[in-house]
């Protein structure tokens, strides 16, 4: 695939356009984040992030299962509601502490499959799911599960951070394989056990402790480019990523790879000092590093791949959630 083919099918698809609702959403709430006068971040962030005083900030995030996932296997995504939610806390440097959910279905059957993903999950991850609410009567099937977290006042790692002149990193557990049920997947997380899990979650928290990232963000629905435009978008900077630089299990071809969302996968920004002891303390876990670029003034993602050169978003006229994330 040419790399114009590969950049026209990443902007197209549906795991990143999905994401244009996000802006329409959150101008209807207006300024109600700030209600209270406890919140230091705005829309736009993996996690909202509230100061509860003594150092700590308290980490809330929410996911809703993809349609699609629920009608391919409803336990995995049980077991993926977890998982996603944990990647959430993880993303921002935090701990997780315990979950919610609520579970929407008619059937029996259906029910008992999310709940046994939704308890492996737990067993995985080692955060509780204290409670929730049940909707037994409605026509349709849906799961979402919130989360909360903590983390010190000063080691938040937020989306909207990156400068330029940073270092673009990607890191992915490079040892899984793709859902057979569901493609866009790539599994990292159930044929490990869950020390190691657990201690790619924790890693984070020791990056975040060290100080040694501007920004960062879970790769999740979008895939490894969208994920790092939504992080770029954030922080109102652009970036340049050389294709071949970024980790990828063999198997799997590039325009698949760059969709999968991982079990364990961030990309990251930071200073170019500080490479060496993040890729040590993620390689540590299983997470493979790769330097992929480097953030620009100019408010473009360029795509790289020898000698072709292509523009993958310009955030002066395209827009992915159309949030500009503000710290206060």
């Amino acid at each position: 695939m040419s790399l114009i083919s590969l950049v026209d099918s990443i902007k197209n698809f549906e795991g990143l356009t999905r994401k244009k609702s996000i802006k329409d959403v959150t101008s209807l709430l207006g300024d109600s984040y700030k209600a209270g006068g406890r919140t230091v971040l705005s829309f736009g962030d993996d996690a909202s992030a509230l100061d509860i005083g003594n150092d700590k900030l308290l980490l809330l995030a929410a996911d809703g299962m993809w349609g699609k996932l629920m009608e391919a296997d409803p336990f995995w995504a049980g077991y993926c509601s977890v998982l996603v939610n944990v990647n959430d806390i993880a993303a921002m440097g935090g701990i997780p502490l315990g979950m919610t959910n609520v579970i929407s279905t008619p059937d029996p059957e259906i029910c008992r499959q999310i709940m046994e993903g939704i308890r492996a999950g737990v067993e995985k991850f080692g955060v509780p799911m204290v409670g929730g609410h049940v909707h037994p009567d409605t026509p349709y099937n849906a799961l979402d599960v919130s989360i909360t977290g903590i983390i010190g006042c000063d080691d938040l790692i937020i989306s909207g951070g990156a400068q330029v002149g940073d270092q673009i990193m990607v890191a992915i557990d490079l040892d899984g394989e793709t859902h057979p049920q569901f493609k866009l997947n790539w599994d990292t997380t159930t044929m490990k056990s869950p020390q190691l899990v657990q201690e790619q979650i924790k890693a984070m928290n020791r990056l975040a402790q060290k100080h040694l990232l501007t920004a960062g963000r879970d790769i999740s629905n979008p895939g490894t480019i969208g994920t790092l435009g939504m992080l770029l978008e954030s922080s109102g900077v652009g970036g340049t990523v050389e294709l071949k630089k970024i980790p990828r299990n063999q198997s799997v071809e590039w325009d698949d790879w760059l969709k999968l969302y991982p079990g364990a996968g961030f990309v990251l920004t930071l200073k170019a000092e500080n490479v060496s002891e993040t890729k040590n303390i993620l390689e540590e876990v299983n997470i493979t590093c790769g330097v992929v670029g480097e953030v620009l003034t100019d408010n473009k993602l360029f795509m790289t791949d020898g000698e072709d050169k292509e523009i993958v978003f310009d955030f002066q006229k395209d827009s992915i959630m159309g949030v500009r994330e503000e710290i206060y």
